[in-house]
């Protein structure tokens, strides 16, 4: 258990008022150190050796943890109050930000969940025959090499690597478990003097590998190539960057840990009921194609799964989640950074949402520029896309009156702009923005510029799922007497009915993956709970009389909570025993359109409008019984024999 800080000044860059820091935060935090790194080492050997404190310097970090193994105990926690809080311009107080930064650094951690991958370094060159050829050599000392060129291409001679000649026509899976197609293979003969003979050409050839060194220069074998595990592509025209993929599969072969990003629960997919196809979220998200269609619900491909987060953000029954870390950590870390912001005495709190490309953005700007605010706490993110329109409105629920993102390059803004648009929709435009800007400057300016305003209403701290988390936080910001309306697609709002279409057949109930929908078995009643509602839109596609439609809203009134009839009609009475059934209107429009049939007389016309019971009863005792079976048998007797023997 942590029970003190060790704080350094660096060299008197910052400034850290010890005595509100131990106050802030309830811990011993002794005398603010100069130069904790060189010459104050000892007072960091010391505080390795009580196991019981904080570091507060992530700078040095190899520096402490090699003090740490010299002493043969355990690292301690290493938290950045400097380039996040004390290197700033801003001449505020940043008391109440290093105690949030301190309080978050805190937090327990879990390692990610990983999966091993066994790479033999089996490898695929594709590409033309000097570059590839060239490839092939450098790597042959370390892998085990095949060389794919093109039909009609000149063969080397001697190599140390295997020469085949085809064309690639597809490629499946990742690194150390590639399954490619090749089409008009054509294998030397070992045996033979000069050129080596070629077999005949065959299509559909299957193999396998662990790396694919792809030096064509075409088009990619794959979406999003550089997400892809193990697919390493090069322009042939560009040495230096063949020289970069040919050093990285030098290094592919032995065991590799791949972390498991996602986290599934099938049984809450609203993909698909009864063939209807429902909710495609993931499927339309996912860069890489690791997630794929499986009937009613997705499955994904751990090892083709980049961990872009986007799907988890996206996903509106909590079927898919990011568990690396879970995703109930960053509220937990979003709500902690608030409640320690607000306790230490902070006031108009903005958060800063960034990944590793804008955290190195952050320590730039505190080096070299103005840094951030003093009021600005920074958060960075393993997967930004991942952080969605449930983590943003949280955090304004939470207490933070702003908040900002910084994209990272390679962020799939399609999804980013589609989460940051539903949350503006639900707690204000000017309260969610976007810095687009590669430059720490451009950044730390934007920051500075942006309007503080406080918050109006009290703080929450809402736990649950992110649907759960999402309302409480919104009808904590809005009231509970709010009905927003959402953009195209969102994942809240509500079924709609045209009841002069709707027949009551109930389609809709029966296919319905949350629940949203239910019947009463008593009554011909449709009954509707919209805080379920997926907006799925399995209903209305599954509709025969095409009479629903969705609206996407947020009602944050109590009685989104419970279930309301949105149809019913007047059962109808059965005419032997009076006991209700079925829809009087279905049952009298049928009755109609028969009436006059040549094939239904007034009896027949007459079950129709009877109860399933005493329909059968008069069906059992009609002249034309459908149930009546030959007569049986008479059985045999003795007296039978007998008879038979004395008339012969």
């Amino acid at each position: 258990m942590i029970k003190s800080l060790i704080t350094c000044d660096c060299g008197g860059s910052q400034t850290v008022d010890s005595d509100a820091l131990a106050q802030a935060t309830g811990l011993a935090v002794p005398r603010t150190c100069t130069a904790l790194c060189t010459s104050q080492l000892q007072i960091a050997a010391d505080a390795l050796q009580a196991g019981d404190a904080a570091i507060c310097c992530t700078q040095q970090s190899a520096i402490f943890d090699a003090l740490a193994d010299e002493l043969e105990v355990a690292s301690a926690p290493l938290i950045d109050i400097r380039d996040r809080g004390g290197w700033t311009e801003d001449t505020t107080s940043t008391g109440p930000k290093m105690a949030a930064l301190v309080a978050e650094g805190l937090l327990p951690t879990h390692p990610d969940k990983t999966i091993d991958v066994v790479s033999d370094g089996l490898c695929l060159i594709v590409g033309p025959a000097a570059t590839a050829l060239a490839a092939a050599e450098a790597l042959t000392p370390y892998l085990s090499v095949t060389v794919l060129l093109a039909p009609g291409e000149e063969h080397p001679g001697t190599t140390e690597a295997d020469i085949i000649f085809g064309t690639l026509r597809r490629a499946t899976g990742s690194f150390g478990q590639f399954s490619v197609s090749i089409d008009a293979l054509q294998q030397p003969a070992p045996e033979g003097r000069g050129t080596p003979t070629l077999s005949p050409a065959r299509n559909g050839a299957q193999s396998e590998c662990d790396i694919l060194l792809d030096l064509t220069g075409g088009t990619p074998l794959f979406p999003a190539p550089e997400k892809r595990d193990g697919y390493l592509r090069a322009d042939p025209s560009h040495p230096g960057s063949v020289s970069a993929a040919i050093l990285a599969a030098s290094h592919m072969v032995g065991t590799f840990e791949k972390t498991l990003h996602i986290k599934s629960e099938p049984l809450l997919c609203a993909h698909s009921r009864a063939e209807q196809t429902g909710c495609t979220r993931c499927l339309d998200l996912c860069p890489t194609s690791a997630i794929q269609s499986a009937g009613e619900h997705v499955v994904i491909d751990p090892l083709v799964c980049a961990g872009c987060g986007a799907c988890s953000a996206a996903c509106p029954s909590g079927a898919i989640s990011f568990d690396a870390p879970a995703a109930s950590h960053t509220f937990v870390r979003i709500n902690t950074l608030a409640k320690a912001y607000s306790d230490a005495g902070g006031a108009t709190p903005h958060l800063l949402v960034t990944g590793s490309n804008g955290s190195e953005m952050i320590r730039m700007a505190a080096r070299f520029g103005r840094g951030l605010p003093s009021h600005v706490i920074p958060m960075e993110i393993t997967a930004l896309n991942g952080f969605g329109h449930a983590e943003m409105v949280a955090a304004h629920g939470a207490g933070f009156t702003r908040v900002s993102i910084v994209p990272e390059p390679n962020s799939d803004r399609d999804a980013l702009d589609t989460q940051m648009e539903l949350a503006r929709a639900i707690v204000g435009a000017e309260t969610i923005t976007l810095i687009d800007t590669p430059d720490p400057d451009a950044m730390s300016d934007a920051l500075y510029d942006a309007p503080r305003s406080y918050a109006a209403h009290s703080p929450v701290r809402p736990m649950g799922t992110r649907r759960q988390i999402t309302r409480q936080a919104a009808r904590a910001t809005l009231g509970s007497d709010t009905v927003l309306p959402l953009p195209e697609g969102a994942p809240y709002g509500a079924v709609l009915v045209d009841t002069d279409a709707c027949t009551l057949c109930l389609s809709c109930v029966s296919l319905c993956p949350s629940g949203a929908l239910g019947d009463n078995p008593d009554l011909p009643q449709l009954r509707f709970q919209e805080d379920a509602c997926l907006q799925c839109g399995i209903c209305a596609s599954a509709c025969p009389e095409t009479a629903i439609t969705l609206e996407p809203r947020l009602d944050l009134t109590d009685a989104a909570l419970e279930q309301r009839v949105i149809h019913e009609e007047e059962p109808f009475a059965c005419v032997e025993c009076n006991s209700l059934f079925g829809v009087k209107s279905t049952i009298d429009k049928i009755t109609e359109r028969l009436a006059g049939h040549s094939m239904f007389d007034e009896d027949k016309l007459r079950l129709i409008q009877m109860c399933d019971d005493c329909r059968v009863r008069a069906q059992m005792h009609s002249q034309n019984n459908p149930f009546t079976s030959a007569p049986r048998p008479k059985p045999r007797t003795t007296e039978d024999y007998l008879s038979k023997r004395r008339d012969h």
